[in-house]
């Protein structure tokens, strides 16, 4: 279950989002020129792989930014959802990228080119690097937020690149085993078509208002029902207005008295769904049941929290 704040991506400054874009950027033109000077594909892999991660990191800042804005006559819960469509284009991105090499590893096999070890070795050394550090900076703010996660994923995944592209290199030159290269740029892109799509049907899921989570929804219920002075609970709807937000909106039958003594329920309720459940908005509608009334006969008046 989901705490009801994402403290540590609100923790992680901006700042950190900035540099992290500026370093990927002047590492992908480094590793471009390299990958060109020694014929390396997994280098040239590796270059486009981390521009996605430079360009993921950008989305995630300008998604977080749009984020923070109030709500408004427009988009009367706020803007937050914004944080979970930068997660998807990012996770989009990162299958399409993990495809496009697997293209490229094809085609070089057909016609393959010789290629500079020790230069995509060091190239790759100095990338290494890099994605360590950017990993470092954001990884605080992946913890809480998908948005952040799907570009600390990008940035993980280049890392990883970076370590099968030395291997590869070291294989070239102790063996010339050229087909390292092409053998290591699949091995990259099954692992960041992967990672696209592990995370791609919780943000799926959230965008589409689904229950936070289905175990939950039957102990929503339970605990409304459990409450003294409700008889039955229906027309139960429960989904996320952003990825740490929750809303709710239920008919509650209750078993007896007037809709002023509702109110007292209603605080019951509200402090039920907030503390085990982290349903901060909640809409709760009174129904009173009479005799053999059928249900929909039953609900005589509202009352809204």
């Amino acid at each position: 279950m989901s705490a009801g704040h994402d403290h540590d991506s609100e923790n992680m400054s901006d700042a950190r989002l900035v540099w992290a874009v500026i370093v990927n950027v002047g590492l992908t033109i480094v590793q471009i020129v390299g990958g060109i000077i020694s014929g390396s594909l997994s280098l040239i892999a590796d270059a486009l792989h981390n521009f996605s991660d430079a360009a993921a990191l950008g989305l995630a800042l300008f998604a977080r930014r749009i984020g923070r804005r109030p709500a408004d006559k427009l988009m009367t819960f706020g803007y937050a959802r914004a944080e979970l469509v930068a997660a998807l284009i990012n996770l989009t991105t990162l299958i399409i990228v993990g495809f496009y090499l697997i293209v490229e590893a094809v085609n070089r096999f057909i016609s393959p080119q010789p290629v500079e070890g020790w230069t995509v070795v060091i190239v790759a050394g100095v990338a290494l690097v890099v994605d360590v550090i950017t990993a470092v900076m954001v990884y605080s703010g992946s913890k809480s937020s998908l948005n952040i996660k799907a570009a600390f994923l990008h940035n993980v995944s280049d890392a990883l690149a970076s370590v099968g592209v030395i291997i590869a290199g070291t294989l070239i030159i102790l063996f010339d085993l050229y087909v390292a290269d092409l053998i290591m740029t699949l091995v990259i892109a099954a692992y960041v078509i992967y990672q696209g799509f592990s995370i791609m049907p919780r943000t799926v899921r959230l965008l589409m208002g689904a229950v936070p989570d289905e175990l939950e929804f039957d102990r929503i219920v339970t605990a409304l029902q459990e409450l003294d002075g409700i008889d039955d609970i229906h027309h139960v709807h429960v989904w996320s207005i952003s990825e740490h937000h929750r809303a709710l909106e239920a008919h509650v039958v209750l078993v007896g008295g007037s809709l002023e003594e509702f109110e007292t329920l209603k605080a019951k309720a509200r402090a039920v769904l907030e503390e085990r459940f982290h349903i901060e908005h909640a809409t709760i509608e009174a129904c009173l049941r009479t005799g053999c009334m059928s249900e929909s006969e039953a609900c005589q008046s509202t009352q809204n929290m």
